[in-house]
């Protein structure tokens, strides 16, 4: 091989090594790996901060936002708590601007967006008769993904990834056909991979940031086995059929977790 092919690959290897690092400590459950960080937080954060304005002008615009008054003094409330525990990971992120709001909808789903903005659907509280310590266990662990940043990890997996293909395919001489083939099996085989670590890793931090609240982390349990009864799975999901862990998966990691994380729950009680 050439040396001028060579210089495109060692430049994407040598990008590859210097961006791998770690965005927060490893805390009592030990989540510590190091990660693949091509591009900069502060430009991702605005981007979500830019898609997060867009999402309530939207709600608002439909009557959506915030609509229950009693929810969202709930929500909010359980993420007051939680948001000062997060300096135990990252030193800055208590000094986010975090924002907490709810939207009407069905859909069981909650997300946090890098930087600290988090959106709730009120289906998710409502049909699943959330307590406090259950909307703590779905707060933790969207906030948890935001302190690992998998957002951005997701997308220099993608930039590395597509860097490569583009060069590999011109190393070998083959099409635009060919490329988006080798794209596709990136998309299947890697970055689901990578997005069920995600999943996992945060059912570990978002444990320890209720547990350190003072939230029961027990409440993991009970959240999951509802989870599984509203979506069907019942936990015989097969993990390689989704990008995220079965619910009798995330349970049996939970109770692992127990004995480490519940004396964080009795200090923070006393």
């Amino acid at each position: 091989m050439k040396t001028s092919m060579l210089t495109p690959v060692v430049m994407v290897l040598t990008l590859a090594f210097a961006g791998c690092s770690s965005t927060t400590e490893s805390g009592a459950v030990g989540a510590s790996r190091s990660q693949l960080l091509l591009v900069s937080s502060a430009e991702l954060n605005a981007m979500a901060e830019q898609a997060y304005a867009k999402l309530k002008a939207d709600a608002s615009a439909k009557g959506a936002l915030n609509t229950d008054a009693a929810m969202l003094a709930r929500v909010r409330a359980v993420a007051a708590r939680i948001q000062p525990q997060t300096a135990v990971f990252r030193g800055d992120a208590p000094g986010w601007k975090w924002e907490v709001n709810i939207i009407e909808s069905e859909q069981l789903n909650a997300f946090c967006m890098p930087g600290g903005k988090i959106m709730f659907n009120t289906g998710l509280v409502r049909k699943l008769n959330l307590s406090d310590e259950e909307i703590a266990v779905v707060m933790g662990h969207e906030i948890a993904h935001a302190l690992r940043e998998h957002s951005r990890e997701q997308v220099s997996q993608a930039t590395a990834a597509q860097t490569a293909i583009g060069i590999g395919t011109q190393l070998l001489g083959l099409g635009g056909g060919a490329s988006q083939i080798t794209g596709a099996a990136y998309e299947a085989l890697v970055a689901s991979r990578f997005s069920r670590a995600h999943e996992t890793e945060a059912d570990r931090i978002g444990l320890e940031l209720m547990a350190r609240a003072g939230y029961n982390p027990q409440a993991g349990v009970s959240l999951w086995q509802k989870m599984g009864s509203a979506t069907g799975s019942g936990g015989g999901r097969p993990d390689f059929l989704s990008t995220h862990p079965s619910d009798s998966n995330r349970v049996q990691q939970i109770q692992a977790l127990l004995p480490t994380v519940t004396p964080l729950y009795q200090a923070a009680r006393r």
